[in-house]
């Protein structure tokens, strides 16, 4: 596969999963609207344990799969990893429903206790997906794992809409109606969670034909090899978990104030958090072209090479997205506190989340040595280290800076881990990343942004007008932006001019 080859499919991959990711950022911003953060952060709470979960219920079979379909015949694997993931699955669920109680207790739920019933309902159908979605992956075929993906998300946006739209007004207009056993005002926030279940249990129906090929086949020799192979997968999986999601599983553990305030700080967080993970958008829907593609490409002579080309242009894609979150963050607080305005209280820790998840896809790209050399316990300690920062740094500064703290912590272990990566990585598989050119391009896009805050800082002591100001923000940010897109296009316009579609427009530029 060619970078031209990776850039079409990372469009197939990555238009409707961006579609689909913000129809569900939509739905996001919704929760916000009608509900206080107080209200949202057992929404917060329910959807930080779900990656943790989803590390336990996969254990690293999808990139094992990728890996092994190499050099095993594929419909074994498949077959293999199916039953794998089928049994342990039904094992997994049935565990967490036997300490039901005890993550209730965990999450403080206590007083919806079936949020955690959904989770894991959630959790066992987007599992059983895992290895089908990962067979479309490596046959090339993104359409249709981009029809399932923008299936399953329309349906979670429309039972929303149905509940929150029609089955709530009619419930109360019609109170001794059926309706009343649709919708029950005291499940609150739960039915976004009642629809992510029915959604997933879609995705199901949708993936019928790849599911039929499956047989009840099981090569025990074949599975031992994957699992020495996955294993280490499974302790980066929970160190990256922990390093993402963590500092909202225990903002209140730590935080230590009243229910009130610590409910209503979570809500702002999460509301917040979201913001930043626009990058992780991009980074997730790379890495799903990106993955197969790394494993293909390994067995060509100039693929150091290229894996060093496509950061470089990761690293650029990545720098817009920073600005793009960063210059423009009166639009996104207009989002997420258009009815209530206690969500734009947290806004400045967007930049640093965002810059964050810039540092966490530079990771995810070099990882690529560890793979390839199956030094996969390296991996895992890189994240095991990375997640003792976050857990240590999460103690010291939440109680000192509430949510920002935790922002800090964030950026600081994705820097670590990055940086340790690439030293680990240049001594046993040394690729050639322009990494002077890549830190002057990050270093710029931070210094742009704190530009940026002088420049309205300044214009606030001398206008008094919203809408001057908002033409202010909006207008500098515009130019910044569009600054920095003409140094980039001048500097790499060599690079520019060879890919795919842009490039023609590229060559008649100055």
């Amino acid at each position: 596969m060619s970078i031209k080859k990776l850039a079409g499919q990372t469009l197939w991959y990555g238009v409707p999963k961006i579609v689909s990711r913000f129809l569900n950022y939509g739905l996001t911003l919704l929760a916000f609207r009608l509900f206080l953060p107080q209200d949202t952060s057992d929404l917060t709470q329910v959807y930080a344990l779900i990656p943790f979960l989803n590390v336990l219920f996969t254990y690293g079979l999808e990139t094992s799969y990728f890996k092994f379909a190499q050099s095993e015949d594929r419909q074994r694997l498949y077959n293999t990893l199916n039953v794998s993931i089928i049994t342990s699955t039904v094992l997994f669920s049935l565990a967490l429903l036997l300490f039901h109680d005890s993550i209730t207790n965990f999450l403080e739920l206590r007083d919806n206790p079936e949020y955690v019933t959904w989770m894991v309902g959630i959790m066992f159908f987007d599992t059983m997906a895992i290895i089908p979605m990962a067979k479309l992956r490596l046959e090339e075929r993104p359409r249709k794992y981009a029809f399932v993906n923008m299936a399953t998300v329309l349906v979670n946006v429309l039972l929303v809409i149905f509940f929150y739209y029609i089955a709530r007004p009619l419930r109360e207009t019609h109170p001794n109606s059926i309706w009343i056993l649709i919708y029950r005002p005291e499940v609150g926030v739960g039915y976004f969670i009642i629809a992510n279940l029915i959604a997933s249990a879609c995705s199901l129906f949708f993936l019928w034909k790849e599911l039929a090929v499956f047989k009840w086949l099981f090569d025990l020799r074949l599975w031992k090899d994957v699992m020495r192979y996955s294993y280490p997968l499974v302790i980066v999986g929970f160190g990256g978990m922990i390093n993402e999601v963590l500092s909202r599983l225990v903002y209140r553990k730590v935080l230590q104030l009243d229910d009130f305030t610590e409910k209503r700080d979570l809500g702002i967080f999460g509301a917040n958090y979201k913001l930043a993970v626009l990058i992780t958008i991009f980074i997730q829907i790379f890495r799903l072209a990106a993955e197969p593609f790394f494993f293909n490409q390994s067995v060509k002579d100039d693929a150091r090479k290229t894996y060093a080309r496509v950061m470089k242009f990761f690293v650029i894609a990545c720098c817009f997205m920073f600005l793009f979150i960063a210059l423009f963050l009166n639009v996104w607080k207009m989002l997420i506190a258009s009815k209530h305005k206690e969500y734009a209280e947290g806004i400045m820790i967007v930049p640093i989340l965002a810059m964050g998840s810039v540092f966490l896809g530079i990771y995810y790209n070099l990882s690529v040595w560890y793979k390839l050399t199956n030094r996969n316990m390296f991996g895992a300690y890189i994240t095991i280290a990375g997640a003792v920062i976050t857990i240590l740094l999460n103690i010291w500064w939440i109680p000192q800076f509430r949510y920002f703290g935790s922002a800090w912590a964030t950026l600081v272990c994705y820097a670590f881990m990055m940086i340790a990566s690439y030293i680990q990585g240049q001594k046993y598989y040394p690729i050639p990343y322009p990494w002077k050119k890549l830190v002057a391009y990050i270093g710029m896009v931070a210094v742009i942004f704190l530009i940026h805050q002088g420049i309205i800082r300044l214009g606030q002591t001398f206008i008094h007008t919203a809408i001057a100001t908002q033409i202010l923000q909006l207008g500098t940010a515009l130019l910044l932006l569009g600054g920095f897109g003409i140094f980039v296009i001048k500097v790499e316009k060599k690079e520019f001019v060879r890919l795919p579609y842009i490039g023609k427009y590229i060559q008649q530029f100055g």
